[in-house]
C-alpha cells in the first residue's frame, strides 16, 4: 500500500471518530427508566438532536425543568413528529432513561400528552395519573 493511501485512510478515520463518539448513549442510564409528569415549556426541533423541555414538580413542591433528548428532525418526521407536535403548556407524561450524573435530563423513550399525542414506548402512560 502506498504511503499516500495509508495517510488518506488514517485521516479519514481520525475525522470520523467524533461522529462515533457523538452517537454514544453512554451518558444515559439504560438500567433505569423514570416516568415523570409535567408541563411542556418548549420543544426544540433541531439537528443533530431535538429536545423536549418539561417542568416537573418534585415531591418537595419545587419545579425543575427537565430536558429530554430525541432523534433528529428527519427521523422524527418519519414517525409523525412535527415542530408543533408538543406546545408550551401541554401536560405530558414521559418515560426516560436519565443521565447517569443526576442532572435533570434524559433520553426520551416514550411520551403521551393530554391531547392524546403519543411518542415511542408510551404503553401504559397516562397524563391523568
Amino acid at each position: 500500500m502506498k504511503m499516500t493511501t495509508k495517510l488518506t485512510s488514517l485521516a479519514a478515520l481520525i475525522i470520523a471518530l467524533p461522529a462515533f463518539a457523538h452517537h454514544s448513549g453512554a451518558m444515559f442510564d439504560d438500567q433505569v427508566t423514570l416516568e415523570l409528569a409535567g408541563t411542556v415549556t418548549h420543544f426544540d426541533y433541531v439537528n443533530p438532536h431535538s429536545w423536549l423541555y418539561v417542568n416537573i414538580e418534585t415531591e418537595d413542591g419545587e419545579v425543575v425543568e427537565w430536558g429530554f433528548e430525541l432523534d433528529a428532525p428527519p427521523r422524527l418526521r418519519r414517525v409523525g413528529i412535527s415542530p408543533n407536535f408538543w406546545r408550551e403548556g401541554d401536560r405530558v407524561m414521559v418515560r426516560t432513561r436519565p443521565l447517569k450524573d443526576g442532572r435533570p435530563a434524559g433520553f426520551l423513550v416514550g411520551a403521551v400528552s393530554d391531547q392524546g399525542k403519543t411518542f415511542g414506548n408510551a404503553n401504559g402512560l397516562s397524563v391523568d395519573e
